[in-house]
């Protein structure tokens, strides 16, 4: 099956293509979608920060838009990604998920984090580049582990304050310097629940644009020791019967992928897909 989306680092100065724009709001849209005709586009009252070639969509080229400030063009509102993500078009999310991603690496990376000199974008290379310190900064990825933690027909989930009411989901935390996944599986495992896990098994990963995570899928099973809940990080934790589980997060998310897999295993039913 070939992708409908591909990236590339295409060049600014060629004219035509597609371009959706990103603002602290969110991104544009209209009753078409949040793609826009780029020439069309430039034209409106923007403030724009920086553009960038971000790659082809059905073979043809997408740019981005990142802008300092909210505009208003007339019959367009903003969006923001997790309202995309949550709508049908996986496609268009996996394209302004991309993008998202590429305009917070180009908002936070203007100056030289050495020097503080302004930055210029390296032609055919998704870099910006500090002449003074020759120093070349890349679009940052943070990797993160993501843990579904079983015992026999119980799943361990968890609730941050700032979720949704209701809604419990999977461990999971960022890997510090010098850890393996499995080592910041373990540690975040203690630090979040004070459990301890045995026979980790990786089970898929997933781009998670909020801002710029790389999530690290896993199970693992229960090993011992109580649930205690980390002080002013985890509201809740508790043990749920695979046939009577809490609202769950959202099916595109990594960590519903988790937990589906696992139910379906534990009751017969066929696998679910991880969202790409």
């Amino acid at each position: 099956m070939i992708s409908r989306w591909t990236t590339a680092v295409l060049d600014t100065d060629q004219p035509g293509g597609w371009a959706v724009a990103r603002s602290p709001e969110g991104f544009l849209f209209d009753d078409n979608g949040a793609l826009f005709p780029r020439e069309w586009l430039k034209r409106q009252d923007l403030s724009v920060l920086a553009e960038h070639g971000i790659g082809h969509l059905d073979g043809e080229p997408v740019y981005l838009l990142e802008l300092r400030s909210v505009s208003d063009v007339p019959g367009c509102g903003w969006k923001g990604l997790r309202a995309f993500m949550l709508e049908g078009d996986h496609t268009l999310y996996k394209v302004l998920g991309y993008a998202a991603q590429i305009g917070t690496w180009a908002r936070e990376h203007r100056f030289c984090g050495n020097c503080g000199q302004p930055m210029t974008q390296v032609p055919r290379e998704r870099a910006m580049y500090c002449q003074p310190c020759e120093l070349r900064s890349y679009p940052r990825i943070s990797p993160s582990m993501i843990v579904l933690i079983t015992r026999g027909d119980e799943i361990l989930l968890a609730r941050w304050p700032r979720f949704v009411s209701g809604v419990y989901s999977t461990l999971a935390g960022f890997a510090e310097p010098g850890e393996s996944a499995e080592d910041c599986l373990i540690r975040e495992v203690r630090e979040e629940v004070q459990i301890e896990v045995k026979n980790i098994q990786y089970i898929g990963s997933q781009c998670w644009p909020f801002p710029h995570s790389m999530m690290l899928g896993f199970h693992a099973e229960y090993a011992g020791g109580e649930i205690v809940c980390q002080e002013d990080e985890i509201e809740d934790a508790q043990w749920f019967n695979v046939h009577d589980l809490p609202p769950l997060p959202a099916s595109r998310s990594i960590a519903r992928y988790l937990i589906d897999v696992y139910v379906a295993r534990r009751l017969g039913h066929a696998e679910p897909v991880l969202p790409g």
